[in-house]
């Protein structure tokens, strides 16, 4: 039987800590290039045009992160806000997510400690 490789993902609309407790290092972050500067220059533009481009780099933020979820069997979304069950709606459109156990929990806003003890246990059960 094959390894299972395990991947824990704290993520809320602006940053992503993905956490891989096999690993050397055990966790790095993805960051949406959509931050607050980006929304009022854009918003200066037009309100239409705001929301196009969140869109866009909301998904660019999203494909981002899939990419890396690829490398593992079973996944734990887990974070404060709403962006994680958008992920998995993201992920499950898509078929080469098929075959990844992709699980969703909420949790509050945490430290690096905390969430690598969330992760932890949540994979000990």
């Amino acid at each position: 039987m094959a390894t299972q490789k395990n991947l824990g993902i704290w993520m809320d609309h602006a940053t992503a800590n993905l956490i891989d407790l096999n690993s050397e290092k055990n966790s790095n972050s993805i960051d949406s290039k959509f931050t607050t500067n980006t929304k009022e220059e854009v918003l200066a533009r037009s309100e239409f045009t705001m929301h196009n481009k969140e869109e866009q780099m909301t998904e660019a933020f999203y494909k981002e992160i899939s990419e890396k979820i690829l490398n593992y069997n079973h996944v734990l979304l887990f974070g404060p806000t709403n962006a994680k069950t958008e992920l998995q709606n993201y992920l499950n459109k898509d078929l080469h997510f098929k075959e990844i156990q992709i699980d969703v929990e909420a949790a509050d806003k945490m430290t690096d400690n905390q969430q690598n003890a969330f992760v932890r246990e949540y994979f000990k059960k």
